[in-house]
């Protein structure tokens, strides 16, 4: 009964916590990009730490790489979740593109955007390839950029082949793939599935029995070893598909 009573206290702070953070960091938002630039974005991790402690979620760093790695990298990622939104950049220093409904959300949408998230319409061709001029501007700038190759949110299963986009700008920057492969243990209560709304799929993780988030970092990938995007997007896909063999069959 005291640890039932201390871990509803815990939460209810956590979500006070996270409430005002959010406060601060919408109402800051409405400030011109030039005065914000410099602490925005820490500051926007920092919230997506107290998400995730609101939420609940045992977010777990697991390194598996042999190499140090690179301080500067695209960092790609399946993405069964809605979670990796603040899992990812709760962890990683990097900028995510989202897609482009994302920056109309309530709250969050102006958040993420002061924040310096990247759009795209992932149906749109030209959309894509203006992503992809920004990204390698960004990249040009020593910022480190988020990716999910699969091209959106697909469940907790890799079927698909990977798309290309993410290759193609590391091979044309020389800037290499820092891989990480996310497991949730709980993978029923994580998983997004059509047409459970972002409001479901928060009550889902927050009661979860098992509340463990597995993020697996490898050794990043120089570009380097490969002639073209396919074969580059080919060889990670495989090993994406070793690594959901190894934590999920």
């Amino acid at each position: 009964m005291i640890q039932f009573v201390a871990r509803l206290v815990w939460r209810i702070i956590c979500w006070i916590e996270l409430t005002l953070f959010t406060l601060v960091l919408y109402l800051l938002s409405f400030l011109p990009q030039s005065l914000i630039q410099g602490f925005y974005f820490p500051l926007f991790r920092s919230w997506c730490r107290s998400f995730v402690r609101a939420l609940g979620v045992d977010l777990r760093v697991q390194q598996k790489n042999i190499r140090p790695l690179p301080q500067h990298y695209i960092l790609v990622a399946n993405h069964p979740s809605a979670f990796e939104d603040i899992g990812i950049p709760a962890v990683f220093p990097v900028h995510s593109l989202a897609k482009i409904e994302v920056r109309d959300w309530w709250l969050v949408g102006r958040i993420s955007t002061a924040s310096g998230s990247l759009y795209v319409h992932r149906e749109s061709r030209e959309s894509r390839n203006a992503a992809a001029v920004e990204i390698e501007s960004k990249l040009r700038e020593g910022i480190n950029i988020a990716l999910y190759p699969e091209g959106g949110c697909k469940g907790r299963r890799i079927f698909e082949s990977f798309r290309y986009g993410a290759f193609d700008i590391s091979l044309r920057s020389g800037v290499p793939i820092l891989p990480v492969f996310l497991h949730y243990e709980s993978q029923d209560d994580f998983e997004w599935r059509a047409p459970q709304t972002l409001l479901h799929k928060i009550w889902h993780m927050m009661k979860t029995r098992n509340n463990r988030a597995n993020y697996y970092i490898y050794d990043a990938i120089d570009p380097a070893g490969f002639s073209d995007k396919a074969t580059y997007a080919d060889y990670v896909h495989k090993r994406y598909l070793e690594w959901q063999a190894r934590y999920l069959d």
